[in-house]
């Protein structure tokens, strides 16, 4: 019976792993195979004068990531990885790989992120690329623990769709039988329009499409949205649960992820502290008067350039808050003592935004005349629109993108390395 290579101890006695040949080595008298599968990597010791004929075979013929199925005598090892090594009883080539690989999976011959992402599922093979992803599981499930515990209830809102979330042309069109139909930007009209379904507390992770002809390293035009909508809350209510949730996810990693940190060589992982600064709008602004190279005034929204200038400064995670009404979405509510100002709020990394968010417009009338304030048409709302007439309670909400998360976290380059399969301007395949 297969026994995963982490659990295999000298102790063991004998053993079968299976996995991929990672490495290959012949010192004449003695070959060295190192096997990996997703838990580790175990050296298998092939002593040629001791070996079977069918073990020499298999041995000869096999090649650097074939799957293979090896049985034998777990002994101590000291300079082996783990203090251990596999020697074989038998050695079975399961599938054999093709050479040349189009990449190299042990990391000595690098490779360009494009050439990567072209044969990710070697690329995922790799121990720190696999760390990735399997911190990202790590951060979502704490995230779904999280909301579980807090009383969430876990929706699943239509990815298809009628109507923009916020207006603009940044939407992808579909053929939807003879209706025009879009992907959608955001869960946020549905999950609004469930605080007038009484369930007060929701949440989503799931899929956003946007339509941005963005080509950065922090854009994707598939996304993936950690979404919550909170009723009887305002802005700063659910700021507190943002701060509190960021802090749980890097515990619940710092905790549980230590094997795959050390592969990402993140030794400087450190769990942020809440409650994080809340700097206002014009305060950001004059940060980045003073301190960034490209101009920005008073109603701007905030560059690349800016963000890092301010976040420089700031040195942890922050929120911007108490935004110009005019800049944010119409569903933003503002102040009572200042509509100029309305209440809402960005979660900014030192290297770029998280999360936006804000207490949310609940009266029809005043809903109304925020839509028609940003040039929108309430009749293409009417679906959205229609729950604000029937008893809609005080709510608020935000958008957390996972990817922009994992990629901060983990100090990667870039947000693609966050995406098993990422969508951007010109990649859609594989």
């Amino acid at each position: 019976m297969r026994i995963p290579i982490q659990s295999v101890t000298p102790e063991t006695g004998h053993a079968e792993v299976c996995g991929w040949v990672h490495e290959v080595r012949d010192l004449g008298g003695l070959a060295f195979f190192l096997i990996r599968d997703r838990t580790g990597i175990i050296q298998v010791t092939i002593p040629k004068k001791k070996a079977s004929e069918a073990v020499l075979a298999a041995a000869k013929k096999v090649s650097r990531e074939s799957v293979v199925r090896i049985a034998g005598t777990i002994k101590a090892m000291e300079k082996a990885p783990g203090g251990r090594e596999l020697v074989p009883d038998t050695f079975e080539i399961v599938n054999l790989a093709e050479t040349p690989l189009p990449l190299d999976v042990s990391e000595k011959v690098g490779a360009e992120l494009d050439t990567r992402l072209d044969a990710r599922f070697l690329d995922v093979r790799r121990p720190r690329v696999a760390a990735v992803f399997q911190i990202r599981s790590a951060a979502m499930h704490a995230a779904h623990n999280y909301f579980h515990k807090k009383g969430f209830i876990s929706i699943t809102t239509p990815k298809i769709v009628a109507a923009a979330t916020e207006g603009g042309t940044e939407l992808f069109p579909i053929a939807y039988f003879d209706k025009e139909a879009f992907l959608n930007q955001s869960p946020q009209l549905y999950k609004q329009m469930l605080m007038a379904g009484g369930f007060e507390k929701v949440c989503e992770i799931g899929p956003i499409f946007r339509a941005e002809e963005h080509n950065t390293t922090k854009h994707l035009n598939e996304a993936t949205s950690i979404d919550i909508e909170v009723s009887y809350a305002d802005h700063h209510e659910v700021m507190r649960i943002l701060e509190d949730l960021i802090v749980k996810i890097y515990e619940y990693v710092n905790r549980s992820c230590s094997d795959q940190l050390a592969n990402l060589e993140c030794t400087d992982f450190t769990v942020p502290k809440a409650p994080f600064t809340r700097l206002p709008y014009r305060e950001a602004i004059e940060i980045a008067q003073r301190t960034c190279s490209e101009p920005i005034q008073y109603g701007d929204d905030i560059s690349a350039a800016a963000e890092h200038a301010i976040g420089d400064e700031m040195g942890s995670h922050y929120f911007i808050t108490d935004w110009p009404t005019e800049i944010r979405p119409y569903y933003a509510m503002p102040y009572e003592d200042d509509p100029s100002i309305c209440k809402a709020f960005d979660l900014m990394h030192p290297r770029m935004e998280l999360s936006s968010g804000a207490e949310r417009v609940h009266q029809y009338d005043l809903l109304v005349q925020q839509i028609k304030k940003k040039g929108l048409n309430p009749e293409s709302f009417e679906f959205y629109l229609r729950p604000f007439r029937y008893g809609m309670p005080p709510h608020a909400g935000w958008g957390l993108g996972a990817e922009r998360l994992i990629m901060t976290m983990l100090g990667l380059s870039n947000v693609r390395e966050a995406v098993l399969f990422p969508r951007d301007m010109h990649r859609l395949v594989p």
